[in-house]
């Protein structure tokens, strides 16, 4: 039994403010959208248009106050090929939240508190 990687989720309270935070900070772009009949919900994916992971960013109509992300231990991670580039894009942006300069890494926090693990390619 084989299985492959789809997607991650995670729910955002400014659907547009993400999508562009995404877009800006990582590259990404919308793959595809599903909005509810009733409009309930609106989710979009997110993907690098080079693997076929995707990002999941779901909306929840009714949602109004922040999520509880607890200590922000669980967060993604990608990886880049021009690490300085884009950690100097990103702290121009204000964007990074913390930094391991002995391991060699970086976190960027995006609108909703989310924690993005940014590494250079190896």
């Amino acid at each position: 039994m084989k299985f492959k990687f789809a997607h991650n989720n995670i729910n955002v309270l400014d659907l547009e403010r993400s999508i562009a935070f995404y877009k800006a900070a990582l590259g990404l772009k919308e793959v595809r959208r599903k909005e509810h009949k009733d409009g309930d919900f609106i989710l979009v994916f997110m993907g690098d248009g080079i693997t076929e992971h995707q990002l999941e960013l779901t909306w929840l109509r009714d949602r109004t106050e922040p999520y509880d992300l607890g200590d922000n231990e669980s967060h993604m991670a990608f990886v880049v090929d021009d690490f300085e580039a884009a950690y100097e894009h990103h702290k121009e942006m204000g964007w990074i939240c913390f930094e391991n300069k002995e391991m060699g890494i970086y976190f960027i926090e995006d609108p909703d508190g989310y924690w993005i693990e940014i590494l250079p390619a190896k």
